[in-house]
């Protein structure tokens, strides 16, 4: 009993001296350590992860080069080698990711000058952006536009977030018609509060956690796959109308590869459907890259007798669900207004995807509370 009375006193006086303030200078301080510090291992994993990426899309690019140079040739490399990678690292590398790497590598060719027995860390010098940032360069078509963006986030010190705002708002398009350029450089590096990038989004980076090794149980490409798997079951149980013709349906536009989410037939309709799932905000660039698509499937994937095929754009964010049909490519209105009135409706449908996505992000987190209990129990 002496013992704990000792103990007791010898608390009350610590806590006595220890003032609210003092207490939080110290929470505060460890919290700026511990946020640096994954700050700087989110950076140093991004800047081995871009290294090593160029550093693939060199030896994809030289194999063509010393091999068959056809793009036929190339596709299927490009498919075999994901495979193959997937099953030995796991999903970071869908073909999607390593055209990407391949495209990295070709669109920066003063590296090329690197040699591959220097290693990653000379390469990764090269490359202070994270890979967030050149996969969005990347999308890019014009040179110009991707050396101007790429020059302004060194500069500016853009978060990833104010990277892609800047490019949806056409930021060099603006600046170059501007006559006054340096007060738009310089109101374009203000940042905005929807730009900050917690040191914990930095390190759940989902092209991190591939490159890791690493599995997050609630990121984006898990939450866009199982969005499509319900939508799909969905549309099946509307009617008989719907007739499911495939998922990530690929097509080559030019030099580049894309996939359409979901591809339906509409039996009544006569007419193949397009879906294409966006987990952020509807933007034009997504109707024009839907009418892309469906100028595509008009050409190549629709048959003698049948009619225009219509687009489905679905953006679910996490604060709202937006569902839209893209008709401008129908050669009339009759034909339009006969679309309208047997598709299903676009709040219908928006209203079950938002459900939808607010249900797969409770079960998210529930199952993250269960991994922790188990773990907890197990220590």
């Amino acid at each position: 009993m002496g013992t704990k009375r000792k103990t007791t006193v010898k608390q009350a006086k610590v806590v006595k001296h220890l003032t609210p303030a003092a207490y939080g200078d110290l929470v505060g301080g460890i919290a700026g350590v511990l946020e640096a510090a994954r700050r700087t291992s989110a950076r140093a994993v991004n800047a081995a992860m871009t290294a090593t990426y160029w550093e693939i899309g060199r030896r994809i690019v030289e194999f063509e080069q010393g091999g068959a140079a056809r793009a036929e040739y190339g596709a299927v490399l490009v498919e075999r080698l994901s495979a193959d990678l997937v099953a030995r690292f796991g999903r970071g590398f869908s073909v999607r990711n390593v055209w990407q790497m391949k495209a990295f590598y070709s669109a920066w060719p003063i590296l090329q000058t690197v040699s591959a027995e220097s290693g990653v860390a000379p390469i990764a010098a090269r490359f202070p952006l994270p890979w967030s940032a050149y996969v969005r360069l990347l999308a890019l078509e014009n040179e110009h536009a991707r050396a101007f963006y790429e020059t302004e986030a060194l500069r500016a010190g853009w978060s990833v977030r104010q990277l892609d705002r800047q490019i949806q708002s056409q930021f060099y398009e603006r600046t170059a018609l501007s006559r006054n350029k340096a007060a738009m450089l310089a109101k374009g590096a203000r940042p905005q509060a929807a730009d900050a990038v917690s040191p914990e989004d930095e390190v759940k980076d989902p092209y991190v956690l591939e490159f890791l090794g690493l599995r997050d149980e609630y990121s984006e490409t898990d939450l866009e796959a199982a969005l499509i798997q319900h939508l799909e079951a969905f549309l099946l149980e509307l009617g008989g109308d719907f007739c499911f013709v495939g998922r990530q349906r690929r097509l080559r536009i030019g030099d580049e590869w894309f996939r359409v989410d979901l591809v339906f037939y509409h039996r009544r309709l006569h007419c193949l459907v397009l879906i294409d799932l966006k987990l952020g905000r509807f933007t034009h660039a997504d109707a024009g890259q839907m009418h892309t698509y469906l100028g595509y499937a008009a050409e190549h994937w629709t048959h003698p007798g049948e009619n225009p095929p219509v687009g489905l754009i679905l953006c679910a964010r996490k604060d709202e669900a937006l569902a839209r049909y893209a008709l401008g490519n129908l050669p009339n209105k009759v034909l339009a207004a006969e679309y309208r009135t047997v598709l299903p409706d676009e709040k219908l449908i928006a209203a079950d995807l938002q459900k939808t996505r607010q249900m797969l992000e409770r079960r998210g987190i529930t199952e993250r509370g269960r991994s922790t209990k188990t773990r907890r129990r197990s220590k």
